[in-house]
């Protein structure tokens, strides 16, 4: 499904949507360019489980770990990742196969490890349609 957002409020709203139908175990693939909106959309996303407090970008250390909500949200950032075996340092497939959900921005840079089953995310800008706007393009992979 592609959508289209003209704001970052709508932009929040989508990732919220998607957070309230969030189930365990379950594995969200975010990439786009910088300054697309994948943390507004992440800090919806972390609404739409029930997290309220401040959600950011993990970038210097790769995850954030949020336990307040209805299911553990592990917030991966994995721009800044230097080697694939850093993910397993980290332990990666307890959070990609344990009780919570894994929302991973860049994810294409560790592709080799990714689950089989997963939503991809896309946000891509297009300034001629507006500064904030947005075509989000959501896929799950069975």
């Amino acid at each position: 499904m592609t959508i289209e957002t003209f704001t970052p409020e709508e932009t929040f709203e989508l990732g919220e949507q998607l957070g309230q139908k969030a189930r365990p175990g379950e594995v969200y693939c975010l990439d786009g360019d910088l300054g697309t909106g994948k943390t507004v959309f992440t800090q919806g996303f972390a609404k739409g489980l029930g997290i309220e407090g401040p959600v950011s970008s993990p970038t210097f250390t790769i995850i954030q770990q949020y336990d307040e909500g209805r299911l553990p949200l592990y917030h991966f950032d994995v721009y800044r990742i230097g080697d694939i075996s850093e993910m397993d340092e980290i332990g990666y497939e307890d959070c990609f196969y344990g009780d919570g959900v894994s929302l991973i921005e860049w994810s294409s840079l560790i592709g080799e490890i990714l689950p089989d089953q997963l939503t991809q995310i896309r946000i891509e800008k297009d300034l001629e349609k507006g500064f904030d706007y947005r075509k989000i393009t959501v896929e799950e992979r069975k």
